[in-house]
């Protein structure tokens, strides 16, 4: 199910229908407005008007880091994916004028149909999990098929040493949030640079954020209709995807980030993560993947640098949900899971 909340501040609806109806071919006002809860970053709003149900997402209000909440980035790969096999939602309008709403924004179609918010689907009976983490994966490596030159991304990241570049900006991001030394973060943010694995060439359109809270499927089958919330992903490398995925089998399973973490998932009829990249090389006709701890600690620290910036604009009063801080102070533990890995190899 949705989560919603009636929260709309700053959100003037009279002026929004205005502009919506000189700029989206069948738009008609009025229109009410509900934020969708959860999310940490850019807001998002279900609107309903005479015309149908749309959802606007918007930059957050007060000081943004550079580079960040870019939802034009997002507008941009919904538009170049729209003829492809990679299920997303329809992308009406960006506006780029932000004394319309106070922030930048565009508004796409409404997908209706089933969010999962514990990766353990405790909703469903066991042959369905099984089935729904397959589908998952198939979307995964249909979006890493993608021809991003053929799509109109061939310049939507740079080229080359992905990693490299990433823990540089995660770096620099995580020091223009940082409100206390993390010592794990501290020793990520030496570690990964000296274990980089050579560049083996593989670039791919990535999302970013690939979990199964930013898919939407069907209501009744185990098909994705739309993959959600495009404001992480660049031109990069693929298994950077996979990783970010693989972490929630070693998240804590209480908490604000449900993991998996002492769940007996063959009974839950989970895949291992074996199984898991066993799918995803077959799908993508790849071999066996070398060097997977340190892609496995890159992506918690690159979520733990994601969610210091979370705390930190909590504690500037700019957050984008209720429970920020609370999540955002999950950073440490994060790295923490990540050092615990890296020494586990060792």
């Amino acid at each position: 199910m949705l989560k919603m909340t009636m929260d709309v501040k700053n959100l003037d609806t009279v002026k929004l229908a205005d502009y919506l109806e000189r700029w989206i071919d069948g738009f008609q006002g009025p229109l009410t407005a509900e934020k969708f809860a959860g999310g940490q970053s850019n807001p998002t709003h279900l609107l309903k008007a005479r015309s149908g149900d749309y959802v606007l997402r918007r930059q957050p209000p007060g000081h943004l880091l550079k580079g960040a909440h870019a939802v034009d980035r997002e507008y941009r790969v919904l538009n170049a994916l729209r003829d492809t096999e990679v299920p997303v939602a329809h992308a009406y309008h960006l506006c780029e004028d932000p004394d319309v709403i106070g922030s930048v924004f565009y508004v796409m179609s409404f997908v209706q149909g089933r969010i999962f918010w514990d990766p353990s689907l405790p909703e469903l009976p066991r042959e369905q999990r099984t089935a729904l983490y397959s589908e998952l994966i198939r979307v995964l490596a249909t979006l890493h098929s993608v021809d991003v030159k053929a799509v109109g991304l061939g310049d939507y990241g740079r080229s080359g040493n992905y990693f490299e570049r990433q823990i540089g900006m995660w770096t620099k991001q995580y020091r223009a949030a940082e409100t206390e030394t993390i010592e794990a973060m501290e020793t990520l943010i030496a570690w990964l640079p000296a274990n980089t694995p050579a560049d083996d060439g593989q670039q791919s359109l990535v999302h970013g954020d690939y979990r199964f809270d930013n898919l939407i499927f069907h209501p009744t089958e185990t098909r994705v209709l739309a993959l959600l919330d495009w404001e992480l992903s660049t031109l990069g490398h693929p298994l950077a995807d996979l990783a970010y995925f693989c972490m929630c089998l070693r998240l804590p399973s209480t908490g604000h980030i449900a993991g998996l973490a002492g769940k007996d998932r063959e009974q839950l009829g989970i895949p291992t993560e074996a199984a898991i990249i066993a799918q995803y090389c077959a799908l993508r006709g790849i071999g066996a993947i070398d060097n997977w701890a340190f892609y496995l600690a890159f992506s918690f620290f690159r979520l733990a640098a994601i969610l210091q910036g979370v705390l930190k604009r909590a504690l500037s009063g700019n957050a984008s949900s209720d429970n920020a801080v609370q999540v955002g102070q999950m950073a440490g533990h994060l790295a923490q899971l990540a050092v615990d890995l890296i020494e586990k190899e060792r």
